[in-house]
């Protein structure tokens, strides 16, 4: 599974637009997870929201890992992270400060400069990284049971795509270790050059709460490929898939120091992590408005590279030649995968006139049947938002659409008595200046929009502070080529939306970040190039 292209839940196109439940009805998964006798169907979920499944895995790893070993915070504080199907503790987290970071620094720095990580050969590195890659496989159930129970993501989700695009990933940049060499350059005159890539130091990362696993593979392999230490800040809300995952790196045999993992909040813990001056590089992922303060802490400190993959508002465009039932599928996964807390979903979806009330009824619809329930179900499309703050936030959005208004066609409120569930929601006639069509809602809020032509629909649609993706959804060549050049954006998918794969790179324009994650350009994050210039004497050839 894990060699496969990672095309299902994520990668909804014109030749599969079935609905995730569809996409995963092939038997039971994870033993006793999934019953099939509790039956799925439109909002028919309060007896599972009101009675959760019990996960048949206990939590293993609470503490900080610094220097090879799992310790208590320095201070001896904890935090309880919660299940959002409930708002119940699952287990009390370390709450690692700026001691723990210095501890964590000091680790890593000193397996960066006396090693033994970057001394290894690339081969070997590459070795431990396979290794851990074979120990995810092994694995699966644990960490999807761990993903889910901590971010309230569909079982199945977290089963069947995102451990095994961990275990693709981790394999992928293994793949680069030994394959990451400089240049032989000429020169007007007996010189011989040669730029040598150097890996970069001590790294910084902090990972989000919308994907704990995937963005920790999007972070350390890559840093662990080109011979870094790492000093990794796990989101707060999501701390347990990370930690389970640095110790099997661990038995997989990485040496002590160099993947440092640190539990805590932003202001305590992420604030010094960005600022130290003993860290070389920084790398983030989360929203704008905290990449504009983690940018100003590590120029305030050692002026320390940075890249970022912030907030998006990513415009769908459905253009007047669609075929409208695929396009609705495919704009209500655009939008609605992994509870619509994705940084590029399909957030503002731009129809054409002449087909939009066609798309709007059929949208309504289509969410109406989206199954909405305990993650942990078979055939459960969405479970909770992962926090109350996030879900307060987003029912506040919803009124502000309602106060605005935009036409509310369903949802609009939550789901049930218990936990963060909320019904899909989707508003039509929604106007550009409306804080729905402006403001990243990270949520289920589906907003559509009315087009002319494509001159107003591309000004429209990079009208925005931000730059990460964009979806084109049209039979014509032509106006595929104009859109896809036009469009302000990192990503543009055509006739297809979210798709991951190991290689494609990642990352946005303007106020949705800079640098790139995944793929060859990945690598240039975490190395220096260095030029060597000796003097030829006598030399038979320049």
């Amino acid at each position: 599974m894990a060699s496969r292209r990672m095309c299902s839940l994520l990668s909804h196109s014109l030749t599969s637009p079935t609905s995730s439940a569809a996409l995963f009805s092939r038997g039971n998964i994870g033993r006793n997870i999934a019953s099939p006798s509790r039956g799925i169907s439109k909002y028919s979920t309060a007896a599972a929201i009101e009675n959760p499944v019990d996960p048949p895995f206990e939590v293993k790893h609470t503490q900080l890992l610094i220097n090879g070993q799992f310790v208590d915070a320095a201070s001896g504080k904890s935090f309880p992270t919660l299940d959002p199907r409930t708002g119940d503790v699952i287990a009390h987290v370390a709450e690692g400060d700026a001691e723990d970071i210095n501890r964590a620094v000091a680790a890593a720095r000193k397996a960066f400069d006396e090693g033994p990580w970057p001394k290894m050969t690339a081969y070997e590195r590459q070795r431990i990284v396979l290794r851990f890659a074979d120990l995810i496989e092994k694995h699966n159930d644990e960490l999807a049971a761990l993903e889910t129970w901590d971010s309230g993501k569909p079982y199945e989700q977290s089963a069947k795509v995102e451990v095994p695009m961990l275990t693709r990933l981790m394999r992928y940049y293994a793949g680069w270790a030994d394959k990451i060499h400089g240049l032989t350059v000429p020169a007007d005159g007996p010189y011989h050059v040669q730029t040598l890539h150097e890996p970069i130091g001590v790294v910084g990362q902090v990972t989000p709460w919308n994907f704990p696993l995937l963005m920790f593979a999007w972070k350390v392999g890559p840093a662990l490929a080109c011979g870094n230490t790492i000093v990794l800040k796990t989101a707060e809300q999501t701390p347990l898939s990370a930690l389970f995952a640095a110790n099997l790196l661990h038995e997989a045999g990485l040496p002590p120091g160099v993947l440092n993992v640190i539990s805590g909040f932003g202001p305590t813990a992420g604030a010094p992590l960005a600022s130290h001056m003993d860290v070389d590089k920084f790398a983030f992922t989360g929203s704008t408005k905290t990449g504009q303060v983690v940018h100003e802490l590590a120029s305030r400190s050692n002026l320390k590279p940075v890249t970022m993959e912030l907030g998006g508002k990513s415009p769908f465009i459905v253009c007047e030649d669609a075929d409208i039932d695929k396009a609705v599928e495919l704009a209500h996964s655009a939008l609605f995968f992994n509870q619509g807390q994705c940084c590029c979903a399909g957030s503002r979806t731009f129809v054409h006139e002449r087909v939009y009330d066609e798309f709007v009824e059929k949208s309504k619809a289509r969410a109406l049947k989206r199954a909405v329930g305990d993650p942990f179900l078979k055939g459960i499309e969405q479970g909770p938002q992962v926090s109350n703050a996030q879900f307060e936030k987003i029912l506040e959005y919803i009124k502000s659409g309602i106060e605005s208004g935009a036409t509310l066609e369903s949802g609009g409120e939550r789901l049930g008595n218990k936990g963060y569930y909320i019904k899909p929601t989707v508003f039509s006639n929604v106007k550009d200046d409306m804080l729905i069509a402006k403001d990243e809602i990270f949520g289920p809020v589906q907003s559509i929009f009315k087009y002319k032509d494509l001159d107003e629909v591309i000004r429209r649609a990079n009208a925005t502070l931000f730059g990460l993706a964009a979806g084109v959804f049209t039979e014509n060549l032509d106006t595929a080529n104009t859109l896809t050049r036009a469009l302000r954006v990192g990503t543009v998918w055509v006739n297809c939306y979210n798709i991951f794969d190991a290689a494609i790179p990642v990352g946005g324009y303007k106020m949705s970040g800079h640098g790139r994650e995944k793929g060859i350009y990945s690598l240039e994050n975490y190395l220096q190039v260095k030029a060597v210039v000796t003097p030829l004497k006598n030399p038979a050839w320049l």
